[in-house]
């Protein structure tokens, strides 16, 4: 079965990425992961964050820091994670050269969600993507296992860089330090809940004020259009009541000529 994401919860693990492009600071990416939902898939991707797994079978750091993101497909994606080769070929899970698929519990709904790469059914390694809008096309075939909290500035930068024919940036887009992030503060966590609960009554709110807007808009071309049928047929009774009146008032100089 599918469900909406949870709501934000500090308690759960969260893990950075702090981004450069050619060689300039663009800033931190801090994500929450759904360790829940996916234990094992975010268990993967926070060990390579920290880099705590040592040397993998390729005999190369099991780590993303200074790994780039090899594909940047506008409005769409931005996938990482090969640390062995750097260009999609590579990369192996802390449980092996691959794990298979957790769960498909969550789905591709909105931007900033990161997702497992892969090569089709259980062939999830080192690498990841970041959507940048809504995937459904995507879900049931790969894993969504956290969300951004922090750093869509950063992704926007990413997401405008310019690539070659096969999707490739044409600046290196790498990932300067990861890690294991500080979690919110209480405080923190409620600011940002309270934030994401405004933003969604602000959507609702002028959801109905168009549609007030539009009933109201209705509701006076029906009363003008009533108003003027009204006025129509006033001077229809009003002709017909002169003509009346000169009838009358003809009817009665005759009598009196008669006379």
């Amino acid at each position: 079965f599918a469900m909406a994401l949870p709501p934000y919860d500090r308690r759960r693990l969260h893990v950075f990425l702090d981004i450069s492009i050619g060689g300039t600071k663009m800033g931190r990416m801090i994500f929450e992961l759904f360790d829940n939902l996916v234990p094992r898939t975010c268990a993967n991707f926070k060990a390579l964050c920290t880099g705590e797994m040592g040397k993998g079978k390729s005999g190369k750091q099991m780590s993303f820091h200074g790994s780039k993101f090899h594909r940047i497909i506008k409005d769409f994606m931005c996938q990482g994670g090969d640390f062995e080769r750097g260009n999609g070929t590579g990369g192996e899970s802390i449980y092996g050269r691959h794990f298979d698929d957790e769960n498909f519990i969550l789905r591709h709904v909105q931007e900033g969600l990161l997702s497992m790469a892969n090569a089709g059914p259980n062939t999830n390694g080192s690498q990841f993507f970041i959507t940048l809008r809504a995937t459904p096309h995507l879900d049931g075939k790969h894993v969504v296992f956290g969300r951004m909290v922090s750093g869509k500035e950063v992704l926007y930068k990413m997401a405008i860089v310019e690539t070659n024919a096969n999707d490739v940036p044409k600046q290196v887009v790498k990932v300067e330090r990861c890690g294991v992030a500080a979690v919110m503060s209480e405080k923190e966590a409620r600011e940002e809940e309270a934030k994401r609960a405004k933003e969604k009554a602000d959507k609702k709110r002028k959801e109905r004020d168009s549609a007030v807007e539009e009933g109201v808009e209705s509701y006076k071309k029906i009363k003008s259009l009533d108003v003027e049928s009204s006025i129509q047929k006033g001077n229809v009774n009003a002709q017909k009541k002169d003509g009346f009146t000169t009838s009358a008032a003809s009817a009665a100089l005759s009598v009196l000529s008669d006379s």
